[in-house]
């Protein structure tokens, strides 16, 4: 029988601390965009933490934050009780991405961090070689990484962040790009590496976009919200090792964290003013003070209408309800994939969600049973309460020519969002409208227009 572990959770002073952090990133017209608000956070030695949150909700740049190699705006970060002043020598990342250096050698790779640090080349030699054994890659230490496998480059990259000896280990989404069964060897064996206590990081920061994920791998999860991002739920989760994801005990947890995080957003709404107008910019907003507050636009979900009808259609032959977080496990689909799919169905008034579970309405009833153009119809009716939608609308019948070049919207929007965000809200504002026939776009002119039957 497997032996049961429990990671020792010392009571020592905070590792890492976070009081008020807030960042904001300044837009062409001085305005900022608050990407994290508020942020308080400790990091205890012996935690193995993981950052859940919806895709964009700022879970990478706390990670930069933590880890000195991005500056919070606002707020402070200590380390062991003092404030991190540009990168921190006692924190490694490992990224998504694998960032290893095409020409060098799997040991060279691994060297990188303990060359920075002027360790003597046989120590570092010495260091290499033990960590590449220990992350089982012994006799590739003088391949490329272009000989490499995406999971064997991936422990590259564990190996070159565990050679400098870190305190805390940062990982952000270390498995996402790599196959499902790669990716599951990895995570049991970083698992062993942490709870035997066989690498001497003392606390580990690991951003995952997957609830089973962090249910698997964390003994405490940190759920944020989005736009801007805030601390809605800081689990501890108490689920002895190994853990076994069929076990009712795991499921629930899995359960319990989907409905965290599938609806941290219905108190906030219900609290938030009613929406602004937005409005195409005039002198007199040209003219407004940088101090005084302007309406803001709250972004739309990316979610595409053919994944939603599909969602409706499965969901509805189940008899109008089903759970979330067997609904994404049934279609290979993260929390972050079904998410926005969720989103545009309640936006659209088709279905809500609750406690973990979709319910499909007396309109998604309708939606589903109707032909193309109902649906289209349906669609078209609920984009008028939106207010991207009423700004086309609106320009494009005022238009003389019923036409406007794109490049105008996207102008308009990167005053409330980055330029990457107001390109991706956009786009999905173009795809929903031309699906429900409200207007049209070339794609060679960039125009967006209405054609004689729009216009009536």
């Amino acid at each position: 029988m497997a032996a049961t572990f429990h990671k020792a959770q010392p009571k020592n002073d905070s590792l890492v601390r976070l009081l008020g952090v807030t960042k904001m990133y300044k837009q062409p017209d001085n305005y900022d965009i608050r990407v994290l608000d508020d942020i308080n956070l400790d990091i205890q030695p012996g935690e193995f933490i993981a950052l859940l949150g919806p895709s964009g909700s700022g879970k990478s740049t706390l990670l930069r934050i933590i880890t000195g190699l991005s500056d919070p705006s606002y707020g402070t970060v200590l380390y062991r009780g003092r404030p991190i002043e540009g990168p921190n020598p006692h924190a490694a990342m490992v990224f998504q991405s694998f960032a290893l250096y095409p020409w060098l050698t799997v040991q060279q790779n691994v060297e990188l961090g303990l060359v920075a640090k002027g360790v003597s080349p046989d120590v570092r030699r010495g260091r290499a070689i033990e960590l590449i054994d220990l992350i089982g890659l012994n006799g590739y230490e003088d391949a490329f990484p272009k000989e490499l496998s995406g999971g064997m480059r991936q422990r590259v990259g564990f190996a070159r962040a565990l050679a400098v000896d870190p305190e805390l280990l940062c990982m952000d989404e270390p498995f996402s790009a790599l196959d499902f069964l790669t990716a599951e060897n990895l995570r049991s064996e970083l698992l062993d590496l942490w709870l035997e206590s066989r690498i001497p990081t003392r606390a580990v920061l690991m951003v995952t976009h997957g609830i089973e994920e962090a249910v698997y791998m964390a003994d405490r999860i940190i759920v944020l919200s989005k736009n801007p991002a805030r601390v809605v739920a800081d689990l501890p989760n108490l689920l002895p090792y190994p853990r076994n994801r069929k076990a009712p005990e795991f499921v629930q947890m899995v359960d319990q964290v989907y409905k965290i995080v599938t609806g941290w957003d219905d108190d906030e709404e219900d609290e938030a003013a009613p929406e602004a107008e937005l409005a195409v910019p005039s002198a007199s907003l040209a003219n407004q003070s940088p101090d005084e507050e302007r309406p803001r636009l709250k972004p739309i979900p990316y979610g595409h209408i053919s994944m939603l009808s599909g969602l409706l259609e499965l969901v509805q032959d189940r008899g109008g309800h089903d759970d979330l977080y067997r609904l994404g496990a049934e279609l290979f689909l993260e929390v972050d994939d079904l998410l926005p799919v969720t989103e545009t169905a309640e936006l659209f008034h088709l279905a809500e969600v609750s406690e973990g579970d979709l319910f499909i309405t007396e309109l998604g009833r309708t939606f589903v049973e109707g032909d193309i153009n109902d649906r289209k119809a349906i669609i078209r009716d609920q984009l008028q309460d939106v207010p991207i939608f009423r700004l086309i609308q609106r320009v494009l019948h005022t238009k003389a020519n019923h036409s406007m070049v794109k490049e105008f919207f996207t102008d308009i929007l990167e005053e409330h969002f980055s330029v990457a965000e107001a390109d991706r809200q956009l786009t999905t504002a173009i795809n929903w409208g031309r699906y429900a026939d409200l207007f049209h776009y070339d794609t060679d002119t960039e125009q967006l227009y209405l054609d004689e039957d729009q216009t009536e």
